[in-house]
């Protein structure tokens, strides 16, 4: 029964003898430990505190007032907004009918479709500018220290950029001066084929094989352009000497008068004979045809030719 009174023992400070001292080396002290905060209560005031202030200084700072200038500011700027846009829609409908009005002569087409598409990009790019200019504005932003950036970054960009700034002048004198147009047909150095954009900075063409180059404006020194004016379409034939010449150009000018093609602008002419050999002699039919049309009225002229040479025996036979 004796261990039932060691906890009492043990439990009992007097009881207990002390501990007796070690020999040895003394041990180093213990790290100290913070005390916890006791004081959980002023915490939790001091917390509550705290943020009852912020939420009456956001309540008071988002009062009523606010949300009624805020609703005002996101109606103006929505009426500026509508207004660019509705702007944009108005221009663009008027040069559009300008275009149409303007489309009814021919030869001008194709510059007046250039120019309408340049106008209305131009008219996008300013409505965007005064639009965003405004917008700032009615949201308390200085814009006048924008607008001093705005310009000095231009002359940066000038200065940086003399090349891309030499791309956009000529691109607009090209259109200006009316050196081509989409859907022409020009060569310009190595590179001939149709005019699929004039850009500000580049021009796009596209051969007939496909291929699209893609060229700077400021490279185009020189364009040879072949749709401004009708094209000819030139074809020969020979005519073998026992055929006299008279009766083979009657047949001929039969045959010209029949074609029905729409790129035609007139009948075929027959200019008569360009040269002749011991055994023949060349006949040359000159064809005036819509511009970039003259291949298709020649190899239909050709044919045509072919018909006539296989209505008879041979050659003599047929234009005798």
């Amino acid at each position: 029964m004796n261990f039932l009174h060691q906890p009492l023992a043990a439990a009992n400070p007097a009881a207990s003898p002390p501990p007796s001292a070690s020999p040895g080396p003394s041990a180093s002290p213990e790290p100290s430990v913070a005390p916890l905060p006791t004081d959980l209560e002023g915490m939790k005031e001091e917390v509550a505190n705290k943020t009852s202030a912020y939420w009456d200084a956001m309540t008071s700072y988002f009062d009523s007032q606010f949300w009624i200038n805020a609703t005002i500011i996101c109606i103006k700027v929505a009426f500026i907004l509508l207004v660019g846009q509705l702007i944009i829609f108005v221009v663009g409908k008027g040069i559009d009918k300008v275009m149409e009005r303007e489309t009814r002569v021919q030869q001008r087409t194709r510059r007046v479709v250039t120019m309408g598409r340049l106008l209305k990009n131009v008219t996008n790019y300013v409505v965007y500018f005064i639009t965003g200019m405004l917008v700032l504005s009615m949201l308390s932003v200085n814009v006048a220290p924008l607008l001093a950036g705005a310009g000095v970054l231009g002359l940066a960009i000038g200065f940086g950029a003399q090349s891309l700034v030499k791309d956009v002048i000529t691109g607009f004198f090209i259109v200006l001066e009316d050196q081509f147009a989409v859907g022409d047909v020009i060569q310009t150095g190595t590179y001939k084929g149709t005019v699929e954009l004039i850009g500000l900075r580049t021009t796009r063409l596209k051969t007939w094989t496909g291929e699209v180059h893609i060229i700077p404006n400021g490279t185009i020194s020189q364009v040879t352009n072949y749709s401004l004016n009708n094209s000819l379409a030139v074809v020969d034939v020979d005519v073998p000497n026992d055929v006299p010449i008279e009766t083979a150009a009657e047949r001929i000018r039969d045959m010209l008068e029949k074609i029905d093609n729409p790129n035609l602008v007139k009948v075929p002419d027959l200019l008569g004979v360009t040269s002749m050999t011991t055994a023949e002699y060349k006949l040359r039919i000159v064809a005036e045809c819509m511009p970039n049309t003259e291949a298709t009225v020649s190899r239909q002229i050709n044919r045509e030719l072919q018909l006539l040479l296989r209505s008879g025996e041979g050659p003599q036979e047929a234009l005798a």
